[in-house]
């Protein structure tokens, strides 16, 4: 996969990321302009510590100190990836070519 590829995959994904959060942390609520939801990698009981930008894709859970600056950050972290496997699963999602 050519490392040019993770700013379209990014760019594609910020602009469906809430349709994206929706499948990947359905639990999520929509809080200004936040995808509030449990972290499904640890025994998360109530919402409010991880959050993801909707606008950058920027997310963070606050409770454990883990943080990534854009969607296939999210992706890697949430199905425990490589960063260059989580942007060639997203682009396949997202229609994007790898050329």
């Amino acid at each position: 996969m050519q490392r040019d590829i993770f700013p379209r995959v990014n760019d594609a994904a910020c602009s469906c990321l809430p349709a994206i959060l929706d499948r990947w942390l359905p639990d999520g609520v929509k809080e200004g302009g936040e995808w509030v939801a449990l972290n499904p990698t640890r025994a998360d009981a109530k919402r409010g510590s991880f959050k993801v930008n909707l606008r950058t894709g920027r997310w963070a859970d606050f409770a454990t100190g883990d943080r990534g600056g854009d969607p296939v950050s999210l992706a890697a972290y949430l199905f425990n990836l490589k960063q260059h496997e989580a942007a060639k699963h997203m682009a396949t999602m997202l229609g994007i070519s790898d050329d």
